[in-house]
């Protein structure tokens, strides 16, 4: 059977799931998405995220590739987002969809991944409006020294400190972006991008920068996290209701994809 891959961009509301991942008894976004195109294309193959996310994480930028046979691709394709609608439940969507080239690879062909992270340190907490994805803080924060503590983290370093490691992964990680600003609403938000992230990786960024912020830690404890081979029991990793990937970028030209592809794939030692 000729079959189609397919590049689906997703947004959900992470927090009434139990994660990306499928999980036998749990409810979760992997398995409301592919009990929707399942209707549309029965049988579906190579249904591969570009990072999975934790329970209670959101998203607005996820990315997946699927492939789906041919035929019914071709039945589907003009009006797929609708019936989808129809099918997902109000918490998942699909918000986009294309055929691309076979070599494409929603995880291992991403150049970078970009989350955003909310919290609010009002004294009368966060409007009931961003409940759900917006971290009530109990301190002051000065967001523009979290700024400037974060800075030192940029650039490809061993994030063992910041990690919950997993045997056979590694813990380096090219770090792009860090910045933290106070929104028009006042809100304190995160913005961290990387090539990819190990486990809990922007949570403990996150917690590390608040230590900071509300005046428990310094700058200099903050670069001395750098240094440690194991993670440190001092960085909280923050709650995941404040954290949202935004966007999962990839190149324009399927050449580049393989390329990046064998990149990601290499292993990095320290």
């Amino acid at each position: 059977m000729d079959r189609t891959r397919l590049r689906l961009g997703i947004a959900y509301d992470g927090a009434d799931f139990s994660g990306w991942a499928l999980q036998p008894g749990r409810r979760t976004v992997a398995a409301e998405v592919i009990r929707g195109l399942e209707i549309l294309f029965g049988e579906i193959e190579q249904f591969t995220v570009a990072g999975r996310t934790d329970a209670g994480v959101h998203a607005t930028g996820q990315t997946v590739h699927v492939d789906v046979p041919t035929a019914a691709w071709e039945t589907h394709a003009e009006k797929l987002l609708w019936r989808l609608r129809g099918i997902l439940p109000p918490d998942v969507r699909v918000t986009a969809a294309e055929a691309v080239d076979p070599s494409f690879n929603a995880r291992f062909a991403a150049r970078w991944r970009r989350y955003t992270y909310r919290v609010s340190d009002a004294a009368w907490g966060v409007d009931p409006l961003r409940r759900r994805d917006t971290l009530p803080w109990p301190r002051p924060l000065d967001v523009p020294l979290m700024h400037e503590a974060c800075q030192v983290l940029l650039g490809e370093h061993d994030f063992a400190g910041f990690c919950k490691r997993r045997e056979g992964a590694t813990t380096i990680r090219e770090l792009q972006q860090y910045e933290w600003v106070r929104d028009d609403e006042g809100v304190a938000v995160a913005t961290v991008r990387a090539d990819a992230f190990c486990h809990s990786m922007v949570r403990s960024l996150v917690g590390a920068a608040l230590a900071v912020g509300d005046g428990r830690r310094d700058r200099a404890w903050m670069a001395s996290l750098l240094e440690l081979t194991e993670r440190a029991n001092d960085v909280h990793v923050v709650g995941p209701e404040g954290l949202t990937l935004a966007e999962v970028s990839y190149a324009d030209d399927p050449e580049l994809w393989r390329a990046r592809v064998d990149q990601t794939r290499r292993v990095r030692s320290r």
